[in-house]
Order: C-alpha cells, then structure tokens, then sequence
C-alpha cells in the first residue's frame, strides 16, 4: 500500500473567510463626513485592488474577492451607522466568517485626526456602531481599525447634540489633509493584517501619527 501523501497547491487550499467592513452613513447627504471615515478607507481599498461593490439584499454594498490567497468578503453597511450590527451579523452567517475574522474600519473620537489604533475586543468606546454589531454577533472579539477624528474643539465633552452635530459634519481643510494622507495607509494595515497578523500589524502601525510629520 502506497504511503505517498498528495498535497493541494497552495492556491487551491481552503482558507477562512475573512469579511473587511467600513462603517458610515449610506447617501450622498453624508458622504464625506467625519463618520464616513470607514467608507472613504474601504472605498480607496477597493479601487485599488478592482474590487467593485454592488447592492445585496442584506443592508449592505458589498464585493467579494480573493487577494494575498485569501477569500474576502468586503462590505459597506447601508442601514445607517446605529443598526450596523443587523447587516454584518447576516454576512458573518451568510459566509460562515468566524468572529475573529472580521475587520472593522470606524471612526474614534478618542483619537486624533492623523492617528490609527488597531485592536481586538475590548469596549466600543460608547460607538454605536460597534455597539450595535456586539449585540448582533454576540461577541466583542473581532479586530477594530480605528480611525481617529478627534472630538470637538479637542474638548473632553460628551454633550449629545454637540457629538452628533460633530461626528455628521465635514473635515476642515486642515484635517482633509491629514485624512488624505492617513486613508492609504489602513489600506496598508489591511494587508499586513492578512499577510502578516494581528500582532505585527499592531507593533507596526499602532504609533502612526502624521501630525508629528515634519
């Protein structure tokens, strides 16, 4: 009896799903806006790579693709940032995506225009969005790619009208700049996630800050 092993090629060799998610507001009238921050990164994404979003019947635009040998799942949820949860609970299901392979690209109040943070787990940070997809998915322990867009005035308040008012309205000019600048970079931490890790991808990107540019 033969003992040869016969091994797939690399290509061929079933991966895990990975779904990537930008979180944002659907409709012209908020294009562009602070809270848009994760369609603007996951639009740039896509274009660079050819990935074209069509409309599903799940609350979302989404695209599927292969890249880095992986199989993607990328997705814009259209039910408005407070109910983000219900689209990406149905994708994870509907493409058997296991929680810790879910990206998330959101806006951070508690971070500086300029600055990323990315993480696993943890509190939403009072994120609606976020909020909405734990309670939807069950779990906190999916990797977050936050994006900062500071808060207004640079002010610790936490006053709701001003937050809302804030997070709805446009970039300065100032802050487009540093916004042009930081977006292609999440499209790098997006690749070194797949290619490289959680862990690199945090030693690596974690202390980007391109108001200390010279």
């Amino acid at each position: 009896k033969s003992t040869r092993r016969y091994y797939l090629p690399f290509w061929n060799r079933k991966t895990e799903t990975r779904l990537i998610v930008g979180l944002g507001n659907p409709g012209v009238k908020y294009a562009g806006t602070r809270h848009n921050i994760g369609f603007m990164c996951l639009d740039t994404y896509a274009e660079l790579h050819n990935i074209v979003f069509a409309r599903s019947r799940i609350k979302a635009n989404t695209a599927v693709a292969r890249l880095n040998n992986l199989d993607m799942v990328f997705a814009k949820p259209q039910s408005f940032m407070n109910l983000s949860g219900e689209p990406v609970g149905k994708l994870l299901r509907q493409h058997k995506v296991k929680p810790e392979n879910l990206m998330v690209i959101h806006a951070d109040l508690d971070l500086p225009v300029g600055r990323i943070r990315i993480r696993q787990g943890g509190s939403s940070g009072g994120h609606k969005g976020i909020n909405s997809i734990v309670a939807h998915i069950s779990t906190q322990e999916f990797i977050r790619i936050k994006v900062g867009i500071g808060r207004p005035n640079n002010s610790g308040k936490t006053d709701e009208d001003e937050i809302v008012n804030y997070v709805l309205g446009d970039f300065t000019p100032d802050e487009k700049t540093l916004v042009r600048d930081l977006i292609p970079i999440v499209g790098k931490v997006l690749d070194s996630l797949l290619t490289d890790g959680l862990a690199a991808t945090m030693n690596r990107y974690n202390s980007t800050d391109l108001r200390k540019r010279p």
